[in-house]
């Protein structure tokens, strides 16, 4: 996948920007709230049509203006070329086009444009609750199967049905039929996060193992009720339990990703390097999986890489994610020196774009610019918002 050209219009602090971009590395380097951030918030949201960070789309809108708007043209792996638009206005709402064709539902374009995002808001998987952790999964497996995200979307309304009834006191009769619906969609729901785990597994152990060259052992395993009795069991045998307290208490939306190191929680014994270098080999072992799944290489995102990570892990990460097996490649950093000599010490041939106050601006060109197979339509000139 290649994104090569990306326009912004009124996103975040970012006014008017249109981009050409290499289908290598694409560096942003500038201070720390100068907007490099948003440039890669951007093209994940264009991939799916949300933001990678815990925002509204209202607050993605530039100050004093009313709405954004956001358009991509792409080159995918076996020569496709694809136009994305995606527009959000305060009064109209989201609006999200594929070749100037509207989606009827926005869930139908996740996982066309596969994308991958490492960023120091993943530090939250180790950190925060486990809904963060299940936020991830859903995330991830959506890209690859939509019937995952139909299902999620279901059981997510179910269970809000069934804890409104809950506060009603309800008899057995109707909280039977409620449990049916969540046993339908959640046992879909843990078959495939238990699948992608378990392939995960192997894979975020390789990559921790070449990036780190640590000697821990690391281990990633997925915790669930319905890992040991069927979902049906569980709902009846926290009946009794539901009713005092008035709202479900067991059930996936209740499951949880455990990380380990050297087979203690990563949380309480892994340094701020290790939970970092565990953090990226998750990332890489999903982008991994997504290349094998989609035949197509995701956008690789890397956001503020020194955040916890010394120089000699970078200068590995930048090895690893030059070769044939990952795609494009965008990168940000305040700090434009130690990434330049990082990337030229790795061989890396590179875009760089400097980023102050909102506005972009290129400072080096890629020696060799590929050029996609066929010409790609310009952009559109004039930036509007969709009716």
């Amino acid at each position: 996948m290649f994104l090569r050209k990306i326009a912004l219009l009124n996103f975040k602090n970012i006014a008017q920007e249109e981009l050409c971009l290499c289908p290598g590395v694409n560096c942003f380097v500038g201070d720390n709230g100068a907007g490099k951030t948003n440039v890669l918030d951007a093209v994940y949201y264009l991939s799916m049509c949300k933001s990678s960070l815990q925002m509204t789309d209202g607050q993605s809108i530039r100050h004093g203006a009313d709405f954004f708007l956001l358009e991509g043209q792409y080159a995918t792996d076996d020569r496709r070329h694809e136009k994305v638009v995606c527009s959000f206005s305060r009064k109209g709402g989201k609006v999200l086009k594929r070749n100037d064709k509207e989606y009827e539902r926005l869930a139908d374009h996740v996982g066309l444009l596969p994308a991958v995002i490492v960023s120091p808001a993943d530090s939250a998987l180790i950190s925060d609750a486990a809904d963060e952790r299940r936020r991830y999964l859903n995330a991830f497996i959506s890209q690859l199967d939509r019937p995952y995200l139909a299902s999620v979307m279901r059981y997510n309304a179910v269970l809000s049905e069934r804890n409104r009834l809950l506060k009603m006191h309800p008899d057995e009769t109707m909280l039977s039929i409620y449990d049916r619906q969540l046993c339908e969609h959640g046992r879909t729901i843990h078959a495939r996060r238990q699948e992608f785990v378990e392939r995960l597994r192997p894979i975020v152990s390789e990559y921790y193992r070449r990036l780190s060259e640590d000697r821990e052992e690391v281990e990633l395993s997925y915790r669930s009720e319905l890992n040991d009795r069927p979902f049906e069991e569980v709902l009846l045998a926290a009946r009794q339990k539901d009713l005092a307290n008035e709202f479900t208490t067991a059930g996936i939306h209740r499951d949880d990703l455990t990380l380990r190191i050297g087979g203690y929680p990563l949380r309480k014994y892994g340094s701020q390097g290790q939970q970092k270098s565990f953090l990226i080999a998750l990332k890489l072992a999903q982008y991994a999986v997504l290349a094998q799944e989609k035949h197509e290489r995701p956008l690789l995102l890397l956001d503020d890489l020194f955040d916890k990570l010394d120089a000699g892990r970078v200068e590995q990460l930048i090895r690893l994610v030059s070769t044939d097996d990952f795609g494009q490649i965008l990168i940000t950093d305040c700090n434009p020196t130690r990434l330049q000599t990082i990337l030229d010490r790795a061989g890396s041939d590179y875009h760089l774009f400097r980023v102050c106050n909102g506005a972009i601006e290129q400072i080096r060109a890629a020696a060799t610019d590929e050029p996609a197979p066929e010409p790609v339509p310009e952009l559109t000139p004039e930036l509007t918002p969709e009716p």
